[in-house]
This record gives C-alpha cells, sequence and structure tokens, in this order.
C-alpha cells in the first residue's frame, strides 16, 4: 500500500465530512448502475449535514417549555417513600444505561446507540408526562407517579428505535418520538384502560401495552423504510459486545424494577418482582445452553445478549399471577424461543437492526397469549381471556398500522436530493443526486471526533 493511499483512508475517516453511500441499483430497465467507488478527494469537503435536527428539537423543547409554565405540582402526590425511589430510579437507569449499551454492539455506531438513547429519554419523558396526564385528567399535573409513566413510554419507544438503530437521522428520531408516543397514549389510557380503577386487561408489568407495541410499531416503520443500501457496517466487534453485555446485565438487574411500576399494592409488586427475577435466572441458563447447541458447540454473542432478557419480557403480564414454577417455566419458554429466533429466524432480519422481533415481538406475544390461558392453571387471577385476547389483539394492530405512517413519514424527510449542497455535489461529480444516501451504522455522519466508520462511501 503507497503513501498515498495511507493518506486517503485517513481521509475517509475525517469528521467533518459526511458519511454518505451511493444507491447502485439501476433505476430502469436500460439505466446503468452508477460506479461503485470514486476517489474521497473527488467529493466537495464543504458538504455538511443540514440543521434541520437542531431547529425540530429545539422547537419540541420550546413547545414543550411553554405547556409546562401551564402545568401545576400535584402536593398530594409528591411524597415519595424508599419503594418509589428505587422503582424510579432502578427503571430510569434500565432506560438509559441498559437500553444505550445493549445496542452498543454495532461497532461504528456506540456513540448513536448511546448518545440517542439520552435524547429519546429526556425528549420522550417530556412529551409522554403531557400526553398522559392530559388524557387521563384533562389537565397537566407533575408527581412522582407521571415520571414512571413516563419511563414506560420511553421504553415503548426505545424498543422501536431498535429497529431502525444506525438507519435513521437525528431528525427522524424525534420524528419517531413526537408521533409514536400520542398513540401509544391513546391504546394505554382510552383502548387498554389501564388507568381504570377496575381493570379489565391486566398488564402490570406492560408486556403488552409497552413491548409488542413497541416491537410491532418499530418493525412495521423500519419495513416501510426498507432495508440499508449498505449494510457492511452492520456488524459488531470485541470491545462492542462487552458494551452490549454490560447493557444486557443493567437492564437483567432492573427489569425487576420496571414489572413491578404498575403493580396495584405493595405485596403484588413484591411477588411480581420475585417472580421475574425468576424467569431471568431461567431463561439465561436456557439461553446459554441452547445457543451452544444450535450453533455449532460455542456461544451465541448475540443471543447472551438478548435472549438471556426474554423471561422478563414474557412474565410482565402475570408477574403478580403465577408462582414460582410457573414463573421458572416461563422463563425457560422464553429463552428458548428468543434463542431459537436469534439463531435461525430470518423474519424481519433485513429491516430489524437489533433483533426486536426476537427480544420483545416474540416473547411479549408469549407472554400476552400467556394470560388469555392463565385462568385456566390458577383462580382468582382477575383476568377476563376475551379482554386479555382483544387487548393484544387491538394493540399489535395499531402498532402496525401506526409504525408504518410513521415509516412513511420519516421516509419523506429522507431524501437528500432536496438538499442544495448536497445536489451541488453530487453534480460536481458527476452523479445523480437521488442516489445519495446517508452511509447506515456510522457515527461519523453526525458526530464529531474519530470514528471508525467511513465518512464517504461511494
Amino acid at each position: 500500500m503507497g503513501m498515498n493511499d495511507v493518506h486517503a483512508q485517513r481521509d475517509l475517516l475525517k469528521p467533518e465530512r459526511t458519511a454518505l453511500t451511493v444507491d447502485s441499483t439501476p433505476k430502469g430497465p436500460s439505466a446503468a448502475p452508477s460506479r461503485e467507488r470514486t476517489q474521497a478527494e473527488d467529493f466537495p469537503k464543504w458538504v455538511k449535514p443540514g440543521k434541520s435536527f437542531g431547529l425540530l428539537t429545539g422547537a419540541a423543547q420550546l413547545v414543550f417549555l411553554v405547556i409546562f409554565f401551564r402545568s401545576t405540582l400535584d402536593d398530594s402526590k409528591l411524597i415519595i417513600d424508599d419503594s418509589t425511589a428505587s422503582r424510579y430510579f432502578g427503571v430510569t437507569l434500565m432506560i438509559f444505561l441498559g437500553f444505550g449499551y445493549l445496542r452498543a454492539f454495532l461497532k461504528a455506531y456506540g456513540l448513536g446507540a448511546i448518545g440517542f438513547t439520552m435524547l429519546i429519554a429526556s425528549l420522550g419523558m417530556q412529551w409522554s408526562m403531557i400526553l398522559e396526564s392530559l388524557a387521563r385528567k384533562a389537565e397537566l399535573k407533575v408527581d412522582s407517579s407521571a415520571l414512571l409513566h413516563a419511563d414506560l413510554g420511553v421504553a415503548a419507544v426505545l424498543v422501536s428505535f431498535g429497529a431502525v438503530i444506525g438507519r435513521i437521522s437525528p431528525t427522524q428520531i424525534v420524528m419517531l418520538v413526537l408521533l409514536e408516543l400520542p398513540v401509544y397514549t391513546i391504546n394505554k389510557v382510552f383502548l387498554i384502560h389501564q388507568f381504570d380503577t377496575s381493570k379489565h386487561v391486566r398488564d402490570g408489568g406492560s408486556t403488552i401495552v409497552v413491548h409488542v407495541f413497541g416491537a410491532y410499531f418499530g418493525l412495521a416503520a423500519a419495513t416501510v423504510l426498507g432495508p440499508a443500501v449498505k449494510d457492511r457496517l452492520k456488524c459488531s466487534s470485541y470491545q462492542s459486545d462487552i458494551f452490549s453485555l454490560i447493557g444486557t446485565m443493567f437492564l437483567w438487574m432492573f427489569l425487576p424494577s420496571f414489572v413491578a411500576v404498575e403493580q396495584a399494592t405493595p405485596d403484588l409488586q413484591s411477588k411480581a418482582i420475585v417472580n421475574t427475577i425468576l424467569a431471568l435466572l431461567t431463561s439465561t441458563v436456557t439461553s446459554f445452553g441452547l445457543t451452544q447447541i444450535l450453533q455449532d458447540g460455542k456461544i451465541g454473542t448475540r443471543a447472551v445478549q438478548n435472549a438471556t432478557l426474554a423471561g422478563g419480557v414474557t412474565i410482565g403480564a402475570t408477574a403478580s399471577i403465577v408462582g414460582p414454577f410457573g414463573a421458572g417455566v416461563l422463563g425457560i419458554m422464553a429463552g428458548a424461543l428468543s434463542t431459537v429466533a436469534f439463531a435461525h429466524s430470518s423474519m424481519f432480519k433485513s429491516v430489524d437492526s437489533c433483533g426486536i422481533h426476537n427480544l420483545h415481538g416474540l416473547p411479549g406475544l408469549l407472554g400476552g397469549l400467556f394470560s388469555i390461558v392463565s385462568p385456566v392453571f390458577y383462580n382468582d387471577t382477575g383476568l377476563a381471556p376475551f379482554e386479555q385476547m382483544v387487548a393484544l389483539a387491538s394493540t399489535l394492530m395499531i402498532a402496525l398500522l401506526s409504525g408504518a405512517c410513521c415509516g412513511v413519514a420519516m421516509k419523506a424527510i429522507e431524501q437528500l436530493h432536496d438538499d442544495k449542497d448536497l445536489r451541488t455535489a453530487a453534480a460536481s461529480i458527476g452523479l445523480n443526486p437521488t442516489d445519495l444516501r446517508i452511509e447506515p451504522y456510522s457515527d461519523a455522519a453526525w458526530w464529531t471526533g474519530e470514528g471508525e466508520g467511513p465518512v464517504i462511501q461511494l
């Protein structure tokens, strides 16, 4: 390799330039494919991302601030005891650290995985508090329970984000938050009635409301967006896999708090925590053992990072109902289902960046189905099988339809050829502006600093 080649490769990693890829797919029967590569120096160095992300984020924050100006603190619910504080910090740590580090397995998208998780949580909690408070009380009151419910809403968005992570721009991420949470709130408050004093639909651990909704909303949006033009950076490294496993451990430790948040009484909360831990224990052991059998005698990293958590996803709807044996069996079933899916399933594989179908979708459906049949195995469950079935089916349908609409909206702003700088730059080297795409799974497009991913891929 010559010295000029070394300098050219260094230039590809300079952060001040935008990560771009060219879609080389012919656009018609007689169209010739675009050239696969061009010298990096051919592309103008002054091309930078637009500022729509900063403007949209700033506008959203200003609107939220104006709304909070009209809000009040609910003095009757401001007292936070040790139990409430513990659950809040547990769930919040799970949101910020668990989800963020779990998605850091992409070797060139670590900043995006952790940083955009922080953005989604910070923006989404405000939006969720506003929406749920207005939906429940027709007035905006802020209290400790509003913060906990906002965490749950953000969890649904972060589940969805897993399907499209690395493939959408920061502007599209903000759109995902703003568009998904209203539908989540409508489904939770008005259709599943999760705030009624006498609930017909039992989902204290948010198996249906968060995991099923978030998974299939994100998968529908990802399907509409389509697979990435280039996926050569959709891979991990030894270091990124370690970071991801740290996220798994955070989620493992704090999932019991997440499942217990919306249980009605302290006794039910304690029972839910114990059963969730038992389900996580058995799903973890099952995942380790089964992945070694299914994957040529080696332990599958993706399965350990994800399928070990499946027990905590499945048991949510019945965490306060089952006993130790039932919790263990559910954990084994969830761990096995998720592990097999990661090892052999091709469903949504081309569009699902993180495998949320295997961790949240399938185990969530399993948990929802078990909540329908659980009165057969347990007495005095308080569950109405028909209502549970309707809740599961309607949540799935609403998630798919609204997620597809969100995907259409995000795709509408994806066209980079409308940007004047990019249009001029493409013309200067003889390319069609409609062929330009941001390089997927790369931090270099959006973050300053030295990144591992290429800046321009032509």
